[in-house]
């Protein structure tokens, strides 16, 4: 998703360049709308994976196994 919101700030620059004002501005209210999204994305699975209670330094793959 934030690949995308790139390529539309990229096709805003090319389109203000060439004087394409109106397609600016959708391309660029795109990419805003996909980053805001992605970034509400990262922030929701962050406080999810906080709220899971466990750490990378937690987990240990070996435990409570019977050789």
């Amino acid at each position: 998703m934030l690949g995308w919101a790139l390529i539309f700030i990229v096709v805003a620059i090319i389109a203000r360049i060439f004087g394409f004002t109106g397609i600016a501005t959708v391309a660029t209210d795109f990419a805003r709308i996909l980053f805001f999204i992605f970034t509400g994305a990262v922030c929701g699975v962050a406080d999810l994976w906080a709220d899971s209670g466990t750490s990378a330094q937690a987990v240990s793959w070996g435990a409570g196994r019977i050789s």
